[in-house]
């Protein structure tokens, strides 16, 4: 196989750019390191196998070029900041319901016809179902975020049939692991280490996440290459399991060696438009793959 793989510089998009070449496939990595690290993928550049292109997905032109030879493509660019996404919503259109139209339209343009793409557990919004199942009633949407990586499978979905293409839409739960760089995790780490007196919590405290260790996530999307033959796969990759949020902080402090006063904002969820599963309540969080 030679891959193409946006976001490669991202923290699953360069797990699965290892795994990949790993593997013994060709690997072409596209990023425009807006939020990438170049130094994730010092590893995959040392292959021969690999070549890294930087360019924006927005770039339909730039795109296509560097998507030619490519047999098939990992669609792992996107902006997943929940918190600004009232303040800012052409951002989740553009980056990525746009973007993955123009992912789409250049392997139409390169005769490629198998796709796998990063969705979110948040297009489920406020489910009524938990566990919740992947044939599901249709949710209302709860963030601008979930609502444009649901556009972007539906455009999936009808690039399939019409075109021919053949694709698999992976639901992800919060994701951690080896180059994570965000979340809950980091910013209570960050503010603790300013001031371990005083903590502030976006909600009540009683938020709650599954987890996925990125290596099971990759894992789990080799074997759904090789096992889930439908037109149109989707799945969710998750765990059985859940942490609360109180839980997090106690294990935090715990390694940090503090007892701070823990000021909750009250609520059922961090930010206010976010029913997003990386969204556990943490000031200052930023969610993204």
């Amino acid at each position: 196989m030679k891959a193409f793989v946006t976001g490669a510089a991202g923290f699953i998009g360069s797990t699965l750019v290892d795994r990949l070449l790993a593997d013994e496939h060709e690997v072409v990595g596209y990023d425009n390191l807006s939020t990438g690290q170049e130094m994730f993928l010092a590893g995959a550049c040392q292959s021969p196998a690999f070549r890294l292109v930087r360019g924006d997905t927005l770039d339909g032109a730039t795109l296509a070029d560097a998507m030619r030879g490519a047999s098939m493509v990992f669609h792992f660019a996107a902006n997943a900041d929940v918190r600004f996404g009232t303040e800012h919503p052409r951002q989740d259109l553009e980056q990525n319901t746009l973007a993955t139209f123009n992912v789409l339209e250049a392997m139409r343009t390169n005769n490629v016809t198998r796709i796998a793409f990063a969705s979110t557990g948040s297009i489920y919004g406020e489910a009524s179902v938990i566990p919740t199942p992947e044939d599901v009633p249709f949710p209302v949407q709860t963030s601008l975020y979930g609502a444009s990586k649901l556009a972007g499978e539906g455009l999936i979905e009808a690039y399939c049939e019409g075109f021919g293409m053949q694709a698999w839409i992976f639901r992800f739960v919060s994701i951690l692991g080896e180059r994570y760089t965000h979340g809950h995790v980091f910013d209570f780490v960050r503010s603790l280490r300013k001031d371990p007196a005083r903590l502030r919590v976006l909600g009540d405290g009683r938020q709650r996440k599954s987890y996925l260790y990125v290596h099971d996530c990759v894992e789990a999307i080799v074997v759904a290459l090789a096992t889930a033959a439908d037109k149109v796969n989707i799945l969710n990759l998750g765990a059985d399991e859940y942490c609360g949020l109180n839980d997090s902080i106690g294990w935090i402090c715990g390694y940090l060696g503090v007892s701070p006063v823990v000021e909750y904002t009250g609520g059922d969820r961090g930010y206010p438009q976010s029913r997003d599963p990386q969204d556990l309540g943490a000031a200052g969080h930023c969610e993204g793959i």
